[in-house]
């Protein structure tokens, strides 16, 4: 194994690339196709077209185009818990800590959800858990229930896992609504039914 193709172990995922400038613009390559096009659609010949590079140099850096959609798939996931954490620093009470799950997937929307949630778009693509990038879709929504339940639990501790699935419902919903364009203001639309939740739990106790 070369330099290129050393790989660094994460304890909550599977094993990633370390990053070298030319492996860095294969994974914006593949990022941007994989996200437009599809992941079977894209081809490791046109990835290392649009990014610059020999095939032999992206295989040399990330040694299968499976190891590929991994790093594609985590790096998204990563900038995204990044620009959530923004959100979740500035808030100030519980309801406003969960509705900022809301407002943030809603920012992100914009520039990043174009074609909807990149995670839900690839599992379309990925069914079989023994793909070793099924374990980054599925972790990353186990993570944003895990989130939702702890933030519900701040809010209405005797109700956090059932208000917490609520929440995630609404999320997941809300991406989905806002990929394919159902209607207008998908995601405002899932913050204010999660708002309305937040309400009755409160009143509840």
């Amino acid at each position: 194994m070369t330099e290129h193709q050393q790989q660094e172990e994460r304890a909550d995922g599977p094993r990633r690339v370390a990053m070298t400038p030319g492996a860095r613009r294969v994974l914006e390559a593949a990022g941007r196709l994989f996200y437009e096009r599809g992941i079977h659609a894209v081809g490791v010949d046109l990835v290392a077209a649009e990014a610059g590079v020999t095939k032999k140099t992206l295989y040399d850096r990330f040694g299968s185009k499976e190891q590929l959609v991994v790093e594609y798939l985590a790096d998204r996931d990563e900038r995204w818990r990044a620009f959530l954490a923004g959100y979740l620093d500035r808030a100030r009470t519980p309801r406003s800590r969960v509705l900022a799950v809301f407002d943030a997937a809603r920012d992100w929307a914009g520039p990043h959800l174009s074609r909807g949630c990149g995670m839900i778009n690839a599992h379309a693509e990925i069914g079989d858990p023994a793909h070793p990038a099924y374990a980054v879709i599925a972790g990353q929504k186990a993570w944003t229930l895990a989130l939702l339940t702890g933030l519900a639990r701040e809010v209405a501790p005797r109700r956090a896992s059932g208000l917490g699935r609520s929440l995630a419902l609404l999320h997941e919903g809300g991406l989905v609504a806002h990929g394919m364009g159902i209607f207008p203001d998908a995601l405002g639309h899932a913050r204010r039914e999660a708002e309305a939740l937040l309400r009755a739990a409160e009143n509840e106790g």
